[in-house]
């Protein structure tokens, strides 16, 4: 069976920013998807690239089996897009914006917009402009599920709306693939998509740092603190698979996946520090590890190239 989305070697420079470096990867039908990363990380990029609203610099995106080059109108046309700022007619009334995106769709969307008005609980006699920032939200997730979409596509969707819509709004997407049907949801909400989520990818400064099963992926990940005796001491090499190392201090912290007890304890035992502490980290904390590491990286990085600079110019 053809993945619904796929990223085949995909990589997008905006000037010196590279918002994708190479990504591949495939999303199956039927799963809600959670694209996580900090702003900046290539999420939105992503969904530009899928719509056919930007073309890549090298490699190729492809939805529902088209090329998003090729054939950008009739994938937007098949499917639902909800962005975080969703670009709607004030002077409209809720009932008028259905029917007026009714004309772009098969006989049957005015019907369903309809029936999704009821169930999110919005007045169809009530001016856009008059709408809070949720029931904004709410709108524009009708509007794009009014036709049943096969993949419907949420940028930050949930971004400055308060608890009890965020929670509306995401459970709703449990009934989407329930229904078969896939939802790819680009967020740094950790704590919210992970109570929805099926499958989850993880993008940091445009590199896909991880796509599985969400659980598979807390399942397998445990998190390693070890307290050295002062911040001057070497910490062991840990031998798994490492996703990532963070130190504060003299206390170290990894988030290792299929982790070997019995190698670990006996490296510690030769290092001769305190027994490690293992336990199992949610996803938040696995997140955050990373990007932790991620940004400890980029300053030793940047604060290398400032002093080889300054170097250069001290005169000779």
């Amino acid at each position: 069976m053809n993945p619904v989305i796929r990223f085949q070697n995909t990589s997008k420079r905006y000037g010196e920013t590279v918002a994708l470096d190479d990504v591949s990867f495939d999303i199956p039908e039927g799963v809600v998807c959670a694209v996580l990363g900090a702003n900046g990380a290539g999420k939105s990029t992503a969904i530009r690239l899928l719509l056919g609203l930007d073309d890549p610099d090298s490699g190729s995106t492809e939805v529902l089996g088209m090329n998003s080059r090729t054939h950008a109108l009739e994938i937007r046309s098949r499917v639902g897009y909800v962005a975080d700022q969703p670009p709607l007619y004030d002077w409209m009334t809720v009932g008028e914006i259905g029917w007026f995106a009714a004309g772009f769709y098969p006989t049957g969307y005015q019907a369903q917009y309809e029936s999704l008005l009821r169930k999110f609980d919005l007045d169809e006699t009530q001016k856009i402009s008059g709408l809070s920032k949720g029931m904004r939200a709410k709108v524009a997730l009708s509007l794009a599920m009014a036709h049943r979409p096969e993949l419907l596509i949420l940028d930050e969707p949930t971004s400055g709306l308060d608890p009890l819509v965020r929670r509306e709004f995401l459970e709703s997407m449990i009934d989407v693939s329930a229904e078969g049907r896939t939802v790819l949801l680009a967020s740094h909400q950790v704590s919210e998509v992970e109570r929805v989520a099926d499958m989850v990818a993880i993008l940091l400064n445009g590199h896909l740092i991880c796509l599985e099963r969400l659980e598979d992926l807390k399942h397998s990940t445990q998190e390693v603190v070890l307290t050295l005796p002062d911040a001057d001491s070497p910490a062991p090499d840990i031998p798994d698979n490492v996703l990532a190392h963070v130190a504060y201090g003299h206390e170290h912290v990894w988030m290792v996946r299929a982790l070997n007890n019995e190698t670990l304890n006996q490296q510690c035992a030769e290092a001769s520090p305190p027994a490690p502490l293992v336990r199992t980290p949610g996803l938040e904390d696995i997140l955050l590890a990373i990007l932790k590491e991620y940004r400890r990286d980029v300053f030793t990085h940047d604060s290398e190239i400032s002093a080889s600079e300054q170097a250069s110019e001290v005169p000779r």
